[in-house]
């Protein structure tokens, strides 16, 4: 396995714990909320578990903005030409 094949498996893994954790955090309100319906859950404290799931809420964003960007810098190398490159 090459490591682009690595970076995108990672990607991958990374974006869908990603989802599943926002959807976690969304499930504790009511879904008007998802959609920005709810005023009143802008402005309460987080605390304690829900604390600890924003905020690695956060690192796994910044980890999968972080495997985009290798993932383009690795996957946009110039490959080796096989066969006749001329007329």
């Amino acid at each position: 396995m090459d490591l682009r094949t690595a970076l995108n498996i990672v990607q991958l893994i990374v974006s869908i714990v990603l989802i599943a954790i926002v959807l976690l955090q969304a499930k504790g309100s009511n879904i008007g909320s998802v959609f920005g319906g709810s005023e009143s859950g802008i402005y309460r404290t987080r605390r304690g578990l829900e604390k600890r799931l924003f905020q690695f809420t956060i690192m796994l964003a910044v980890l999968f903005l972080l495997l985009s960007i290798l993932s383009s810098i690795f996957g946009s190398a110039p490959t080796a030409v096989v066969g006749p490159t001329g007329p």
